[in-house]
């Protein structure tokens, strides 16, 4: 055989070793090669009687990320091309056939008549995971790094390579439907005590322990395969069956609002394949995975979740002129909720951080909070108290800002107020050494003005956090005028070595993500003015596929705090930059009622100690009006929700805000949450057609004000049939 990818070996006594070690990567994932290189083994395995069975284990930190979706990507764009050449009844079935290759692979090892055995070490995921559910025996080492599951969902498709069946019929029935929608990443004890697999071993003894399950007359039979297999939920038309499938139907839709082709693939696919023998289900599974493969929400998803993330990731926007950054120490100014929770990542990553505020008092309870973000973590089984104890190691609390001297970057998290920053940034620049790049962590004010009050412009940029830091993935890192290379490229490499995606944009005031988030604040703001009922609002945005309604989300980033945002904005740029309404709202809520969102457990909703929250009853009273929620458009809702947040991309784009697709798309999911099933906001205008989304603005505009009207940049691109892709990546490429 000859193999690239893996090496084969057989002992003594007839049991062979394949070891999954692709030259060239960090992590083993699945390929055409791959599926090519295992197909000879695999019948290499069946055919040679010298041969008892076969071990698969990884040469890597972890077993496999599972398959390659550029490789998908891949197929999607020879679907398109042969619809052209062959047609389109030839063409799909080429894709089919395709798309089940990695299907029949593992049919054809669990039915090879020898034993196959997955030795698991780090992470195992999604296809290589199905790769494992097709051998007859499961081991994992007890490294707190291993991982199995099928994550498949996340990026708008579902496990496709016998997932859907196997684990359907290791599990019951509604325990492997949650598995399957969750997507989540099972911790060795967890994945045992769920029947995904049979055995956890020391590292060391991993392959040994394989080994010795071969050698003890393992039979090459899986438990479906055996004619006396039952289901653990018993037949679907059963009683237990079907107190399974009503429910599982009820909590997708609760759950997805229909959203996510995918999930409900799942259901279909599970559903129909526990009625039929293995083979036929593979098969069934496999003509649902074909017909989500090819959808508009898969292909979005896949390139902004895994393609597009995956290149911000490794430097995607970063200057090639610029050497690796050196961050051995950072200095973080405010010791406050945002300060310390910045001060947590980075020493969560080895980097040591100097916590500076006002008073020993503020900057030691700012260390604090860190010991109580890693307790946390310690209760629910993911640290130990070591983990603790060298993660405050990282962090020296001060009031002192000559402690800023040797850091290798500044960040100033102070509160968000233009004098106050100023002389945050002026005390600050005195302390530090020549070349050391100054932050500032600001989710509204331009950066090119604070950068007025430090003397070096060129090594001063902004890098927004997001809220709750240490679980949001997203850093926006804004380039002021004056903003160098060396600044933008240390940015990046920082945010990169606290394991964040990072998007680059220009400045203007509340950059991009707080002004597609205000957008949809206020659209909410709005629809309450007009005399929509408060829960009502709030559902039909999770029915458009937020993942909170615009009055729940005011309160977690409080009321005073949007109000301040108003009164600023009115302030700089006049009493018409604020809609009446809107401030009015807000002044009823912060000034007349003290509420100021979770923050002091009243804001939209009551917050109480125990329990959960609840709409406050006083908001009837606030409302100038009252409408019939039978007679309101709840699609016409859905659009505003979407198209405000939308078109506010746009304008982003045609302000040179954003220069970049990929960052506005992988910006607006992980940064607030814009309907992951549309791929993001400029591959939702992108994914309806831009004359369409235009014609849908026009119309909006009509209906419900000027702040749905059209950008002059989505005019143009609508004569010509553009998109934001074809338009903005080509001048990038041509760049």
């Amino acid at each position: 055989m000859d193999l690239t990818n893996f090496r084969f070996e057989t002992d003594e006594a007839g049991i062979a070793t394949l070891t999954w070690d692709m030259p060239g990567r960090s992590m083993n994932v699945i390929t055409e090669q791959v599926m090519d290189e295992l197909t000879s083994v695999v019948e290499r395995v069946a055919t040679d009687p010298a041969i008892k069975g076969c071990v698969i284990i990884s040469g890597k930190s972890s077993f496999s990320g599972g398959a390659d979706l550029g490789m998908l990507e891949a197929s999607s764009r020879r679907y398109v091309e042969m619809v052209g050449s062959h047609g389109e009844e030839a063409a799909m079935q080429a894709f089919f056939d395709g798309s089940r290759r990695l299907t029949l692979l593992y049919r054809k090892l669990e039915t090879s008549g020898k034993p196959w055995v997955a030795a698991i070490d780090g992470t195992c995921l999604g296809g290589a995971f199905e790769l494992s559910l097709a051998c007859h025996y499961r081991i994992v080492s007890d490294n707190p790094k291993t991982r199995v599951g099928l994550p498949e969902i996340k990026v708008g498709l579902f496990p496709g390579a016998g997932g859907t069946q196997r684990v359907a019929r290791l599990m019951p029935t509604g325990d492997a439907l949650q598995m399957l929608f969750k997507g989540e990443q099972i911790r060795p004890q967890a994945a045992k005590a769920m029947n995904l697999v049979h055995a956890i071993a020391p590292k060391d003894e991993l392959l040994a322990q394989a080994k010795a399950w071969i050698a003890a007359g393992a039979k090459g039979l899986a438990p479906w395969d055996d004619p006396k297999f039952r289901a653990p939920s018993g037949k679907v038309f059963s009683p237990a069956g079907m107190m399974v499938w009503p429910a599982a139907n009820a909590i997708y839709r609760r759950e997805t609002q229909d959203n996510y082709p995918a999930a409900k693939a799942i259901l279909h696919a599970v559903y129909e394949g526990l009625q039929l023998p293995m083979d036929l289900a593979l098969k069934v599974e496999s003509r649902w995975f074909a017909n989500i493969l090819r959808s508009k929400e898969a292909r979005a998803m896949i390139r902004s979740l895994f393609v597009s993330m995956g290149e911000l990731n490794k430097g995607a926007r970063r200057p090639k002129s610029e050497p690796q950054a050196q961050i051995k120490k950072v200095g973080i100014i405010g010791a406050g909720f945002m300060g310390a929770s910045i001060g947590y990542v980075a020493a969560l990553n080895g980097i040591d951080v100097v916590l500076i505020d006002r008073d020993m008092e503020s900057a030691d309870k700012g260390k604090a909070h860190s010991h109580t973000l890693m307790s946390g973590q310690i209760a629910k089984g993911r640290a130990k108290t070591a983990d603790r104890d060298a993660l405050l190691a990282h962090i020296t609390p001060s009031d002192d800002y000559a402690l800023l001297h040797d850091c290798d970057l500044v960040i100033e998290a102070v509160f968000e107020d233009r004098n106050v920053k100023a002389q945050t940034i002026q005390k600050a620049q005195g302390a530090m050494r020549p070349g050391v790049i100054f932050a500032s962590n600001t989710s509204t004010l331009p950066i090119t003005s604070l950068a007025e009050n430090f003397e070096r412009t060129a090594d001063f940029i902004g890098i927004h956090f997001f809220s709750p830091v240490e679980r949001m993935m997203l850093v926006e890192v804004i380039k002021g005028a004056k903003t160098g290379d060396h600044a933008l490229a240390t940015a990046l490499d920082f945010v990169r070595m606290i394991k964040k995606t990072p998007i680059v944009v220009n400045d203007s005031r509340g950059f991009y993500a707080n002004r597609c988030v205000l957008n949809y604040v206020r659209e909410g703001h709005l629809m309450f003015a007009e005399g929509v009922p408060p829960a009502m609002i709030e559902n039909v945005a999770r029915m458009a596929g937020m993942p909170v309604g615009p009055l729940s989300l005011n309160d977690e980033v409080a009321l005073d705090l949007a109000w301040k945002i108003l009164q600023a904005t009115k302030a700089d740029l006049g009493a018409e930059a604020v809609d009446p309404a809107q401030e009015r709202l807000l002044d009823a809520l912060v000034n007349q009622h003290g509420r100021l969102g979770r923050k002091n457990r009243k804001g939209f909703y009551d917050y109480p100690e125990k329990g959960q929250k609840s709409l406050w009853p006083g908001l009837a009273d606030l409302q100038p009006m009252k409408r019939d929620p039978d007679t309101l458009n709840i699609e016409d809702m859905k659009l505003r929700f979407l198209v405000t947040q939308a078109l506010e991309a746009a304008r982003t784009v045609e302000e040179g805000v954003i220069v970049d697709p990929r960052e506005a798309d992988v910006g607006s999911i992980l940064g607030f949450g814009f309907a992951p099933f549309t791929g993001g906001t400029l591959s939702y205008i992108d994914g309806m057609g831009v004359p369409q989304f235009v014609l849908l603005c026009d119309r909006l505009w009509k209906t419900y004000g000027e702040r749905f009207k059209p950008t002059d940049l989505l005019i143009d691109m609508a004569k010509d049939h553009e998109t934001f892709y074809g338009r903005f990546m080509a001048q990038k490429s041509a760049a």
